[in-house]
């Protein structure tokens, strides 16, 4: 089973372009599923299966949860048919537990300036000021190399999931904070470095990681008073709500956003809906008394 999974594991990083951060979550996810089942993969049934999401929601682990691992267990098993080491995925017939749909958390317009206001360096502000100027994904900030940026149209070439490539805007603060940290800080850590000089953003050790880059954001937070954890999905989420807000239509900020699927998108529509009726309010003439 080891070398399956280690085989597996692979072909997620380099034929699938999965991020580090996803693969160890699917590695987490296996693990504990054979731990718990304990057989080889072709022993493996759809009772087995049905077992381990027994065993899963017993301990309290949550239907999202359970949903997750039940992915992970699926596709590895689909990778496995695929190769002819299984004649059939077991997990395909086990259903997902049914779950409430979250509505994403995202900040207000007062609470992203104050993020930004907290930043004592050129390089954190033009952080937060790219991740909520054009929707980025930690791993796609991470990602970028100086050659992907095009200051002139503010438009930058994104690699995201799957090795997807995609083109995301940025604007005037972006642009202006990003050749500030550019010329002011970047430019003394390149002469220092010996690798990761092509990356867009810097630490002292090379390109930045996802870990320092959520510890920034701590931090900032922090500093501003804001009470809510502050993460970058949870600015990803404030792009595209104040987009929506704005009166932009979901398909397009599913482009922005690089969603596969508009189902993914449709997670914001709270925001449109809630627009829908302000201006409906202020515009139709029969919408109060008076």
């Amino acid at each position: 089973m080891v070398g399956c999974l280690d085989e597996f594991l692979r072909h997620l990083t380099q034929e699938k372009g999965y991020s580090h951060h996803t693969v160890r979550a699917y590695r987490r996810d296996l693990e504990q599923f054979f731990s718990v089942v304990k057989k080889e993969p072709m022993e493996i049934t759809p009772k087995d299966v049905g077992r381990f999401v027994s065993h899963l929601a017993r301990r309290g682990v949550g239907p999202r949860s359970i949903g997750r691992k039940l992915s992970a267990v699926r596709t590895f098993f689909d990778y496995l048919k695929k190769r002819g080491l299984v004649e059939a995925n077991p997990a395909r017939d086990v259903s997902n537990p049914k779950v409430g749909r979250k509505l994403p958390s995202y900040l207000s317009h007062e609470e992203v300036e104050a993020l930004i206001a907290a930043a004592e360096t050129f390089r954190d502000r033009a952080i937060v000021e790219l991740i909520y100027s054009s929707g980025l994904r930690a791993s796609e900030l991470c990602a970028l190399n100086i050659t992907d940026v095009d200051f002139s149209g503010m438009r930058l070439r994104v690699r995201g999931k799957g090795k997807r490539e995609r083109v995301v805007f940025f604007g005037e603060r972006a642009r202006d904070v990003l050749l500030m940290y550019m010329e002011h800080e970047r430019s003394k850590l390149v002469a220092r470095l010996k690798k990761d000089r092509e990356a867009l953003f810097l630490t002292p050790r090379g390109r930045m990681t996802d870990t320092t880059l959520r510890r920034i954001l701590k931090r900032l937070a922090e500093k501003a008073g804001i009470s809510k954890p502050v993460y970058p999905h949870l600015l990803r989420h404030t792009f595209a709500t104040h987009l929506l807000e704005g009166g932009l239509d979901l398909r397009s900020v599913q482009e922005l956003l690089g969603h596969k699927n508009i189902e993914t998108t449709e997670v914001y529509t709270h925001v449109s809906i809630k627009r829908l009726v302000e201006v409906y309010d202020r515009t139709h003439p029969r919408a109060r008394n008076g």
